[in-house]
């Protein structure tokens, strides 16, 4: 280990510290704490420091729930007490104006857990990308609205640091033209939504987005439904000033409440809570500025046509929700056509076509797809489509290697291909959902493509169009595929 380096950004210089040859800065604040006066409202910048402050530990990350998992699978998010919890973390091989293109990661979460830390960026900066990752206000403090003109602030967040970014990137050896926003889960819905909100114009030039597609979104009127429940479960009135006051322990006890209300009325749109999901209280709010409209459709129309897309999702997304907490088994036929019913699907004709296409598969496999297709597939199929029309540029992929966790029964579930995007085989932790002898010749493969894509716009297989409709499947042995499960694909018309 090397003496630190120290960079000077527009707030203050910075030491990080050097580790076989790659630099990394933690817990570098890109706005002001949300606390005190700036508690639920938008980021302001940080406040200049003097002298070098030092960023060798990840700062606090958002404050969050805990999430009940089971002792097989502790994939609970890390996270760092205090409340300074904008804040980011960079790797670089190279300091001063070596002008590498950028990755800026968004972690997933559901929209009310997760953080940076876990996120390793450094075999990106390995291999030429400035990687930086972000943490940023969640649930209710990131989504609470009330119809009081304050909304979106995680969102805003987030703009917050890929300003950052534009200012201050250049002296880790980053390229201000050449920045890639990124993605998983909720992180890519948050990709999905910056695609098309006009406060991030101009401040990326890629994107990727990995299993979501900017389609967890709900108008004003859910919004503001959610925010009066919340304020129902406190006591208080329905204010932004009230809910402020709360002390930040019972305003999480609180969340328990405002999902059990909530999951008396299953609503996928609105809330979840239908069958192997859990209810997600708290979420981008379509408000006409921030988001002037729903992201799918704002696609549909040409936002962001002029950004470069790498979109994809996992052959058995809803393994992870069902499995581990022994969902799989107890799906019944009766649940799973309700599922269907609530995914606004014909429920005979999808059931069908679903059976067809799996043949022996039960009602819990059958219902994994079902939640692939509802939250991630689907919209990024309409995603694709729409940008095929309009002439952007857009690579889909699958991922289908199946986990041997479980007794085989993980599969390719949520999340799995995260370790191997970021070439992080040998981490413990991400060992839990792929085992300890996964194939480390896909995460080179994957690894390798988003590398490029990041670079250069060209991940390495044909971009899609509505011809022959081209997707990467990235197993034991990527290669292409055209239009796979059509069938599946189609059933979903006019349902997004």
């Amino acid at each position: 280990m090397s003496a630190g380096p120290v960079v000077q950004l527009r707030s203050g210089a910075v030491r990080g510290r050097t580790v076989a040859g790659i630099h990394r800065f933690l817990g570098v604040p890109y706005a002001r704490p949300p606390i005190g006066e700036d508690r639920f409202r938008p980021p302001r910048p940080a406040q200049p420091w003097t002298g070098v402050r030092d960023a060798l530990t990840y700062g606090p990350t958002a404050p969050q729930p805990a999430f009940a998992l089971p002792p097989e699978l502790d994939l609970q998010y890390p996270t760092v007490p205090g409340e300074d919890c904008l804040n980011l973390n960079v790797w670089t091989s190279d300091l001063g104006a070596a002008g590498h293109p950028v990755l800026v990661w968004l972690h997933g979460g559901g929209m009310e857990g997760g953080s940076s830390v876990g996120y390793d960026g450094s075999r990106f900066a390995r291999d030429g990308v400035v990687c930086v990752t972000l943490n940023y206000r969640l649930g209710v403090e990131g989504f609470l609205h009330l119809d009081d003109g304050v909304v979106n602030l995680g969102l805003l967040d987030q703009v917050a640091a890929l300003e950052w970014v534009q200012d201050n990137i250049a002296a880790f050896g980053g390229d201000p033209d050449n920045v890639t926003i990124a993605g998983q889960s909720s992180g890519a819905m948050f990709v999905g939504m910056l695609l098309t909100a006009p406060r991030a114009r101009g401040l990326f030039r890629r994107a990727i987005l990995q299993s979501g597609a900017g389609n967890a979104v709900v108008d004003p009127e859910t919004a503001h439904h959610v925010g009066r429940v919340l304020a129902g479960v406190l006591g208080v009135p329905p204010t932004r000033e009230a809910i402020a006051a709360v002390p930040m322990p019972r305003l999480l006890r609180a969340l328990d409440g405002v999902a059990a209300e909530l999951a008396a009325h299953p609503d996928p749109r609105r809330w979840n809570g239908e069958p192997g999901s859990r209810v997600t209280a708290w979420k981008p709010v379509v408000d006409g500025q921030v988001l002037p409209a729903n992201p799918l459709d704002e696609v549909a129309a040409g936002a962001g046509a002029d950004v470069d897309v790498l979109i994809g999702s996992n052959a058995e997304e809803g393994r992870l929700s069902l499995v581990p907490f022994g969902g799989l088994g107890r799906t019944t036929d009766e649940v799973l056509a309700e599922a269907a019913r609530l995914y606004e699907l014909p429920v005979e004709r999808a059931l069908a076509v679903y059976r067809e296409g799996n043949p022996g598969a039960a009602a819990g496999d059958l219902l994994a797809l079902l939640q692939r297709d509802w939250w991630y597939r689907a919209p990024s199929y309409r995603l694709a489509e729409a940008r095929a029309r309009t002439g952007s540029t857009t690579y889909l992929y699958d991922f289908a290697w199946r986990s041997p966790q479980f007794d085989g029964l993980l599969g390719a579930c949520h999340y799995l291909e995260v370790p191997f995007v970021f070439d992080l085989l040998d981490s413990p932790r991400f060992q839990q959902l792929t085992g300890p002898t996964p194939p480390q010749s896909l995460a080179e493969a994957m690894h390798a493509a988003w590398v490029s894509f990041v670079a250069a716009g060209e991940p390495g297989w044909p971009a899609y169009d509505l011809v022959s409709r081209p997707v990467q499947r990235f197993d034991e042995r990527p290669r292409l595929v055209h239009d796979p499960a059509p069938g599946e694909r189609t059933v979903w018309d006019g349902v997004f």
